[in-house]
């Protein structure tokens, strides 16, 4: 079995008793709700990743972070159909902010890790498939 870490920046957006999320399109958590973000390219500083992922999954290219914690969990999936990855998933979670509400948010997906961005309340995601970062912040 394959063992492997991934570092990886995400945001957390709250308005009005909603948090901004996407669907998972790949990966171990594919069809559950996380928050917006992904890779650090090489050479990218976190924040620089943060602004980037945001426009890709949702649309939003006016924001402000701020780091808020950081956090991380292993778990064991199916990587290939005959084969199983260890992953150990860091996490820098900020705390976003909009700095212009004008913006067409992405639902449709990014073509890639998101299936799309969607305002989902608060009170709802205990019945939802989150996944540990959500689960963390929000559980």
């Amino acid at each position: 079995m394959d063992r492997i870490t991934h570092l990886g920046v995400y945001g957390v957006l709250k308005k009005n008793n909603k948090v901004l999320l996407i669907k998972k399109g790949r990966g171990p958590h594919t069809g559950k709700w996380d928050f917006p973000g992904g890779s650090i390219e090489f050479g990218e500083a976190p924040y620089q990743t943060l602004i980037r992922e945001f426009e890709e999954e949702t649309g939003i290219t006016a924001l402000n972070g701020t780091i808020k914690t950081t956090m991380s969990y292993t778990l064991i999936w199916p990587f290939k159909e005959d084969k199983l990855e260890e992953m150990h998933h860091i996490g820098i979670i900020y705390d976003v902010e909009l700095v212009d509400e004008t913006f067409n948010l992405r639902t449709d997906g990014d073509g890639q890790d998101s299936l799309g961005a969607k305002w989902i309340n608060v009170q709802d995601l205990k019945n939802m498939p989150v996944t540990p970062f959500v689960k963390n912040i929000f559980g």
